[in-house]
């Protein structure tokens, strides 16, 4: 238990010092890749518990939070006024409320990426994982056969559900899609060592099931790739119904990198199905 605690005291600093701008981090979920292992490239499971959920917050003396919400924004995209982070202020509402998005200069990436991780984690409570995906990225530029874990998606799947404000329940690929610009922001600040910098030119997302971070180590599972362009998410959408909980790298894993996995150009795993040993 006291290693678990250390664990999200380290979890916490990570955040505090990545988006510092940030003023308050309600409820956010991390659900860390770092207990896998794949010989040198990620760490098995320490057990065969659920991970952990921990839930953060992360203060700023640098500006105090707006604790008031417009349902219909879909979260906003600036940070607002003077906050830090990636990105710079841009509209509230862009795509006419599709697209979660960071225009790359510092400012307005904190914001987006704090409601987008408490949508993720008020979605996960009420749908659990079958309405979540989990997100991998990977650059052309560098080397194209290695794509890395940057977090999870979630969507809200009942047109019933009183918090949802798009039209049509959301598909996977319009999750994926309407929040694009953000992950891949944030993949660049996770791992600047392979996907920012002259390997962020070509960058490209991929889905897995939820939660299946082991079968995607052990082989398993193949990846799909997210294809299209804002122009696909239908105008009944709303970018309120998804949200993104940003993987985090503690210890090690900030200089060696977290979890990634081969895979081919169509997403199909290189090598045998392997099992790992308890």
């Amino acid at each position: 238990k006291s290693e678990t605690n250390k664990r999200a005291i380290m979890k916490l600093a990570i955040v505090a010092a990545s988006l510092s701008s940030l003023c308050v981090v309600e409820g956010f979920s991390v659900y860390s890749s770092s207990q896998y292992q794949q010989s040198s490239v990620v760490t098995h499971p320490t057990s065969d518990e659920p991970r952990q959920q921990h839930q953060l917050t992360a203060l700023s003396a640098k500006a105090s939070a707006k604790k008031g919400k417009n349902k219909k924004s879909g979260g906003g995209f600036g940070g607002g006024g003077k906050s830090g982070g990636f990105g710079s202020k841009t509209s509230a509402d862009n795509t006419q409320g599709k697209v979660r998005s960071v225009s790359g200069y510092t400012g307005s990436g904190t914001k987006p990426l704090r409601v987008a991780a408490n949508t993720f984690d008020a979605i996960r409570k009420k749908y659990g994982k079958d309405a979540s995906s989990d997100i991998y990225v990977r650059t052309l530029v560098n080397d194209s056969s290695t794509f890395w874990f940057v977090g999870k998606l979630a969507r809200r799947t009942d047109l019933e559900d009183p918090d949802m404000r798009g039209e049509t329940i959301p598909t996977e690929m319009e999750a994926a899609l309407s929040q694009k610009r953000l992950i891949f922001e944030y993949a660049k600040k996770l791992r600047p060592q392979n996907l920012d910098g002259p390997y962020a030119k070509d960058l490209e997302l991929w889905l897995a099931p939820p939660d299946s971070e082991l079968d995607v180590v052990q082989n398993k599972v193949s990846l799909i790739k997210v294809m299209g362009s804002t122009k696909d998410i239908s105008d009944s959408f709303s970018v309120a119904d998804v949200g993104y909980n940003p993987e985090i790298y503690v210890g090690d894993e900030v200089n060696e990198g977290g979890l990634r996995v081969t895979r081919d150009n169509e997403g199909h795993p290189v090598k045998a199905v392997f099992e790992i040993n308890d």
